[in-house]
């Protein structure tokens, strides 16, 4: 909302995954944040152990994990994407077979006789496991929402919150607005809608005719928006407490939470300001309209 295990080598690269944090890659090893290691063992290949690695950062979407998956077993582009309709993948019926939300994020090391299927069912298997441990499941009963909705609202916590110590409170905005019968907008689900990752809304995007435009519809998006990690799924069942429906990250470190619609105008206007002051492009997403309650919400 802008209303908003081991290294084998010594060959080693620096890059920045989509959400700024530092991934040191080594042959054979990655370090990634807090992503986990999930060993894909590999066949005994004449005492050779032929592996590659695969990291799935927190927040990539299934398209970007179907390029990925593409590049770490050399096929073709496009070859897994066009795969998931016969793969078959254990996922629950509220998907529909669309893995969105369940591709978990984590460090996979992908031995030789890897398949997209067999490593797109791994990382399902692994969400599944992450997702339905006790503590998840029955905080989304508690709040009155099976586990699919807890992951798609886990899956706009990881898109929208700059930080992770801002998850909590996303995860709170998102609740309260749904609770006050407003539309969420999140400019998280247009981007989703445009398939493009750009932080940038203008007016005419948030008219795209799509069941992810949270401007125009209420609830929640048809599917999750992308791939969240432990973090932004404990944020969902879990919010901080608090009386919030707008927030608007300023500046890097400055998220501004707010129940006062003024007052947000207000943030948003200085995001503006100090977007022109640094020669950057404005974007800033349109403001949010004002509460409506539930007996006029359409």
């Amino acid at each position: 909302m802008q209303m908003n295990t081991r290294p084998r080598s010594t060959v080693r690269t620096i890059r920045l995954t989509r959400r700024g944090r530092l991934v040191l890659v080594v042959t054979g090893a990655v370090l990634a944040g807090t992503a986990v290691a999930v060993p894909l063992l590999s066949p005994d290949n004449g005492g050779e152990r032929r592996t590659a690695t695969l990291v799935i950062p927190e927040g990539w979407r299934a398209s970007q994990v179907y390029d990925a998956v593409d590049k770490v077993l050399a096929l073709p582009a496009g070859t897994t994407g066009k795969s998931v309709g016969s793969a078959a993948l254990k996922l629950p019926n509220e998907a529909r077979g669309n893995p969105e939300g369940y591709l978990f994020p984590a460090t996979y090391q992908v031995d030789a006789k890897a398949t997209p299927q067999s490593l797109l069912q791994f990382m399902v298997d692994t969400a599944d496991e992450k997702f339905n441990g006790a503590p998840i499941a029955a905080g989304a009963q508690r709040d009155a929402m099976n586990l699919y909705q807890a992951v798609t609202i886990a899956s706009i916590v990881q898109a929208e919150a700059s930080s992770k110590a801002d998850m909590g409170k996303v995860a709170r905005v998102v609740f309260n607005r749904l609770q006050h019968g407003m539309p969420l907008q999140m400019d998280s689900t247009i981007h989703y809608a445009l398939r493009r990752g750009t932080p940038r809304t203008t007016a005419d995007d948030t008219r795209v005719d799509s069941p992810y435009n949270s401007y125009q519809r209420m609830g929640l998006p048809p599917t999750p928006i992308d791939n969240p990690g432990e973090d932004a799924m404990r944020a969902a069942i879990n919010p901080t407490p608090g009386n919030w429906l707008y927030f608007v990250t300023v500046k890097p470190g400055d998220t501004r939470f707010t129940a006062d619609y003024a007052e947000h105008q207000r943030n948003v206007a200085d995001f503006v300001a100090r977007q022109m002051s640094t020669g950057r492009p404005q974007g800033a997403s349109p403001a949010p309209l004002p509460p409506r309650t539930p007996q006029t919400a359409r």
